[in-house]
């Protein structure tokens, strides 16, 4: 057995889970989820802004203490779209260095894909591959088609808070945003052969969690769900018609959610809609259980 640390540091949450890894069961340990919104303003300045590193780094610094604490031998942190975009990239990975004394990794996105797609499909048999496993993140959006390996995969700027930060409320043009996207990937990874859609990340368990009718956030409840596609464009259409305090008193809305939900929700409408799915299914495990696995 193994005690491994993984972080994900992503555009609007940094992530963190430390697990046992023996043979092929992943146990967790602990998992923890802080929004500090890395990517506030890059999409339009091409930097991190200071108050935003300073809130990732005090994220980080509860999670140095705590991989301490939980004696985890090895740690993996991964930074992803908001960290590739930005010009001063050099100032982020200098304070993670001195926080988890490891080299952090700013990814490709193609990098980010295999590991959403390693993390999301192990522990899935039933419904069947082919899979399309769709990431849906801050700043950019995974698309990976494979069965127990990738076939193809692309990463797209179309992210939750990326959208909401260039359109400001803006419904169409989003929709548009996510249109063109999402002809790129028809063109570039083989879409139409994958028979089960798989979902991840905040945007797409908040709408389960919407759909599902949820009283609180409960993740049990949450992976591994179904939701059909009808669900998916009722939960969208009612968070785009609801105000901002509407959404806020969602029971499984995050806090750091409610200003971006309505961005997420479209892209994952706009994935149902367009390559034809009948339903989502739901996955709590994603790229965090990928680079945890890529530990061993």
């Amino acid at each position: 057995m193994t005690r491994v640390a993984a972080i994900d540091c992503g555009t609007n949450s940094v992530r963190l889970l430390i697990a046992d890894v023996e043979g092929d069961t992943l146990t967790d340990v602990t998992r923890r989820m802080e929004i500090v919104r890395l990517g506030q303003g890059v999409d339009k300045t091409g930097m991190l802004a200071p108050e935003a590193l300073e809130r990732t780094f005090a994220a980080m610094r509860g999670y140095a203490s705590e991989i301490l604490d939980e004696g985890a031998v090895k740690t993996r942190v991964v930074a992803t779209s908001a960290t590739r975009d930005a010009g001063n990239r050099n100032v982020f990975v200098d304070g993670v260095r001195a926080i988890f004394g490891v080299e952090p990794e700013v990814v490709t996105g193609a990098a980010e894909a295999a590991l959403s797609f390693n993390g999301a499909v192990r522990g899935i048999s039933d419904p069947p591959g082919p899979y399309l496993v769709v990431d849906i993140g801050g700043g950019s959006t995974e698309f990976v088609v494979g069965s127990s390996e990738v076939k193809g995969a692309v990463s797209m700027d179309i992210g939750c808070v990326r959208l909401t930060e260039r359109h400001d409320g803006d419904f169409a043009a989003m929709r548009a945003d996510v249109d063109a996207a999402l002809a790129v990937v028809a063109d570039t990874v083989p879409v139409r052969d994958a028979r089960t859609l798989v979902g991840l990340a905040g945007s797409v368990t908040t709408v389960a969690g919407i759909a599902l009718d949820l009283p609180f956030y409960d993740s049990e409840k949450i992976h591994h769900s179904r939701i059909s596609a009808a669900d998916v464009h009722e939960v969208t259409d009612r968070l785009l018609r609801m105000t901002r305090e509407e959404r806020a008193a969602i029971p499984v809305m995050h806090p750091g959610r409610v200003d971006v939900i309505c961005a997420g929700a479209l892209i994952l409408d706009g994935i149902v809609r367009d390559f034809g799915f009948t339903e989502v299914v739901v996955s709590e495990h994603d790229i965090l259980d990928g680079i945890a696995w890529s530990l061993t």
